[in-house]
């Protein structure tokens, strides 16, 4: 028997399921694949051979209709760092002894950075190794940090939801002739793009945020504070967006001193506070109201608000994965390859999971304004493609309907 293994892994996305969903679908359309599993919390589930069976799923087309719409990982997700097998092969062992033991040939894994890391260790090992198994990444990632495409699953809902939610935001400060200043802190370690997206809020002739800072250019807080200062003489109200992941001149992040400085299992610090300690400075050097608000996670779990194009580009990979598999390559991730922008064409490729592995694709300086805060028409016309379409969400008493493939 030939079957197929998939797995979820990173931090969720609005449409990480309508991936899954694709390559569960892109198996009910081959005769190559018998059976199809999936791994509880990536590739942990993998080494502890907590794996659920998906061959009923695959034949419910409501209820793949159901998971394209539901957020978060609906498989499990975990930030599991690989070794590597020339250290220590007994997590190998472990996965090589679960894909025997369910006769598994294909092992698709849904993921960011770190996941395709894991693409590129197991994909070598079993290479290295003799071992016949298929190992293939589909990308996902709200951060659009993944190198080799053009952009990833997740972000275009994320920058969606990113740009109405400023668009709001913007018309409730508004509402009041008092000098005030409120700061959005959006997700982005590294890579701006969430940032960024904000500037949509601008594409419907609303005012949108004041001042855009992105994790690229080095921030400086007595700019920021002069910026700020600038702004407030046309107009009371200042709406700010900045990534969690904007540092000062030394390399460090202006949330560092709220931040507990604990790291994830990659080595990455958690960051967040970005716009609390912005809070306090402004507070202390302006003295107006001011207040800080953290997206945090319901830029990730938005799907009602998701892309149209988004969800379908990520099922689209989903079966991409497949064919992929299908084919032989191993060792490699499904990408986009953008064409055009108006009107938006696309092709999906594969390239090597190791040029995508441990890179990071952040914002072209030459689409930041040479002020520092804000962004260019280029970077526009990059993003407005990829928040375009509204889904058909169904609802429940009142609210999305979700679904979940096991119980806690």
């Amino acid at each position: 028997m030939n079957n197929l293994l998939v797995a979820q892994s990173g931090g969720p996305t609005a449409v990480i399921n309508a991936t899954l969903a694709g390559v569960i679908q892109g198996v009910c359309t081959t005769d190559q694949v018998d059976m199809i599993y999936g791994a509880r919390n990536g590739i942990e589930g993998v080494l502890k051979g907590n794996i659920i069976d998906l061959n009923e799923l695959a034949k419910d087309t409501s209820a793949l209709d159901t998971l394209t719409h539901t957020p978060s990982s609906a498989l499990g997700t975990c930030r599991y760092k690989l070794c590597d097998w020339r250290e220590d092969e007994e997590p190998y062992r472990k996965i090589v002894e679960t894909f025997n033991r369910l006769k598994i040939k294909y092992f698709v894994y849904i993921g960011g950075n770190d996941s395709m890391d894991t693409v590129h260790k197991l994909s070598e090992y079993c290479r290295s190794n003799n071992h016949n198994f298929i190992i293939v990444g589909a990308p996902k990632t709200i951060d659009n940090d993944l190198a080799m495409t053009d952009h990833s699953p997740g972000f275009g809902s994320a920058a969606k939801y990113i740009a109405s939610t400023m668009a709001e935001l913007e018309r409730d400060t508004a509402s009041y002739d008092l000098p005030a200043v409120t700061i959005v802190e959006i997700m982005g370690r590294n890579a701006g793009w969430l940032a960024a997206s904000s500037a949509l809020a601008r594409i419907n002739g609303g005012a949108g945020p004041d001042l855009i800072y992105l994790c690229e250019k080095e921030f400086d807080q007595e700019r920021f504070i002069s910026d700020i200062r600038k702004k407030q003489e046309s107009k009371p109200n200042i709406l700010i967006a900045v990534s969690e992941g904007i540092k000062d001149q030394n390399g460090n992040y202006v949330s560092d001193q709220l931040s507990s400085g604990a790291v994830d299992n990659f080595g990455h610090k958690y960051i967040a506070g970005a716009a609390r300690a912005l809070e306090q400075l402004v507070r202390k050097e302006i003295g107006c109201k001011v207040r800080s608000i953290e997206l945090n996670l319901m830029q990730r779990a938005a799907a009602h608000l998701a892309s149209d194009t988004d969800v379908t580009e990520a099922k689209l990979l989903g079966q991409k994965a497949v064919s992929c598999a299908l084919q032989g390559g191993t060792g490699r991730m499904v990408a986009i390859k953008r064409s055009s922008n108006e009107p938006y064409r696309i092709e999906l490729i594969t390239v090597p999971v190791e040029e995508v592995a441990n890179k990071e694709k952040k914002v072209p300086l030459d689409w930041i304004t040479s002020d520092g805060h804000d962004v260019t028409k280029e970077m526009l016309d990059y993003l407005k493609p990829l928040i375009q379409g509204e889904i058909n969400i169904k609802y429940e008493n009142g609210i999305p309907k979700q679904i979940r493939l096991y119980s806690i």
